[in-house]
């Protein structure tokens, strides 16, 4: 993070001053006015300067697109990073051939680059979290209708022959989708057992 200090006639001369300097745009820094100056008497005694402190705010965008060209070279990929921010989520979608290379077995690899990701964006514990979502070849949502078919198809099992059915572990988020799928279904219900990274959903009757 870069900060300088500038001085100037006023504040607004030296965040012009400093804005020259580092060849940045008023909405990409921070200025903490340390001094605002004194114009003097008529303008010849005891004049005093302005001083400013100026700092680069972070681009996490820019960080986020850097770190994910520096991992998709070194696995002698290409594929353009496209990222948007809105209502504080990090949206990043990756374009380009093989990308089921980076999606992995059911989105693992996918998964870790994203976490990393995360990492690099919130690595300033003093900034506001902000939540990343990567994805390619809009497998996010894919994996999201399939795992409610998968919800639906498990409960009806569970209906028809009254056993309780557990799935295979699954992450987080993945448990999530089922849960929340089978919420209100009339007949059965959901819950979690296990300990991470092997804990699973269970569905079972609800009881008469």
């Amino acid at each position: 993070m870069k900060i300088i200090e500038m001085m100037g006639k006023n504040v607004d001369d030296a965040i012009g001053n400093a804005l020259k300097e580092l060849k940045v745009t008023i909405d990409k820094v921070k200025v903490e006015t340390i001094d605002e100056g004194s114009k003097g008497f008529l303008h010849i005694i005891g004049v005093k300067p302005a001083k400013i402190r100026v700092t680069i705010k972070r681009d996490s965008l820019n960080e986020a697109k850097t770190f994910l060209n520096e991992v998709l070279k070194s696995m002698n990929m290409k594929a353009e990073v496209n990222l948007k921010y809105e209502n504080n989520e990090i949206k990043v979608n990756l374009i380009g051939p093989n990308m089921g290379l980076l999606i992995g077995y059911r989105g693992e690899t996918l998964d870790a680059l994203q976490y990393l990701v995360s990492l690099v964006v919130n690595k300033r514990h003093d900034e506001e979290y902000k939540r990343v979502v990567l994805d390619t070849e809009n497998y996010r949502a894919k994996r999201e209708e399939t795992l409610k078919r998968l919800a639906s198809k498990i409960a009806y099992k569970v209906r028809v022959s009254g056993r309780v059915l557990k799935l295979e572990p699954m992450k987080p988020y993945e448990r999530r989708i089922i849960h929340s799928t089978l919420q209100n279904d009339s007949y059965v219900y959901t819950f979690s057992e296990g300990e991470e990274p092997y804990r699973k959903v269970v569905v079972d009757l609800k009881k008469a």
